[in-house]
């Protein structure tokens, strides 16, 4: 059974573990957008990884429950970051939104998923 208000939990820090970091680097952006978007991949890659290892630590991770977790923490990025990138100071439109940052946090399921049903061969 999933741990609803532990897996919301770890799905607040999987939010606010890469914004901190792209908070740190965003001058980065201004001189190597290339670079910038690479290491955001790289961070958003990192945290799930972390962030799935503790949330399963101890238990085996079905791909099931891995799969919904990483949904659910997919819905609160996505609900964490509307409101900054609709109204607050980024201001964008939704599909450069899209296209820059909001497909890629589907690594969470994906990445959740795979894991767990590596871990189970």
């Amino acid at each position: 059974m999933t741990a609803w208000m532990r897996a919301a939990r770890f799905g607040l820090a999987s939010w606010l573990i890469p914004f901190a970091i792209s908070f740190a680097v965003f001058p980065l952006k201004q001189r190597n957008a290339p670079l910038f978007e690479t290491l955001m991949a790289l961070v958003l890659v990192v945290t799930a990884g972390v962030l799935f290892a503790r949330y399963f630590h101890g238990r085996a991770a079905a791909p099931a429950e891995a799969l919904w977790v990483g949904l659910l923490w997919t819905a609160i990025n996505l609900a964490l970051d509307y409101p900054m990138f609709h109204f607050g100071p980024m201001k964008m439109a939704p599909s450069v939104y899209w296209s820059e940052i909001g497909l890629a946090y589907l690594a969470f399921p994906a990445f959740g998923f795979w894991a767990a049903r590596m871990a189970r061969a």
